[in-house]
């Protein structure tokens, strides 16, 4: 195995070697502005180290259903041509933070009135708030409206 130095740019079979990405994915996220590579004067991608990071981000918030546009929006502030700062790093964390405590009180209050309708045996279309609130599907008429055909 073969030491790099910092500043030492990899190719893109490297990269999928490191990441267990494959080269078409590299070249999505590298569209969607969310890595970044250079080229040589022989036209072959080259990346900066830091991009490992960056994608080994993106496969773990992938493998946890958060969409690519989130991470879009965590990565808004962390340097594509440079190599990030701690505190960069940092910044995006705390932003990532606060989108999976968001989510997590989504998915709690779903959980919660999943399992009261469920749990409830009401069978009642008017009184279930969380798949007819306020009655809205009273006014198109008698009948399960979400099933008529």
């Amino acid at each position: 195995m073969s030491q790099h130095a910092p500043d030492e740019s990899l190719t893109i079979g490297e990269m999928t070697r490191r990441t267990g990405v494959a080269a078409s994915a590299l070249h999505f996220y590298e569209r969607l502005g969310l890595i970044a590579s250079t080229r040589t004067p022989g036209n072959q991608r080259r990346y900066a180290r830091h991009m490992l990071r960056r994608v080994s981000l993106i496969t773990v918030a992938k493998r946890l259903g958060i969409p690519l546009s989130d991470v879009q929006s965590a990565f808004a502030d962390v340097p594509l041509t440079e190599t990030p700062s701690h505190a960069d790093w940092q910044r995006a964390s705390r932003r990532w933070k606060r989108e999976l405590k968001t989510r997590r009180e989504g998915i709690e209050r779903l959980e919660r009135e999943l399992t009261g309708c469920i749990g409830c045996g009401c069978l009642s279309m008017k009184a279930c708030g969380l798949l007819n609130p306020d009655d809205a599907l009273g006014t198109q008429g008698a009948g399960p409206q979400r099933l008529s055909s």
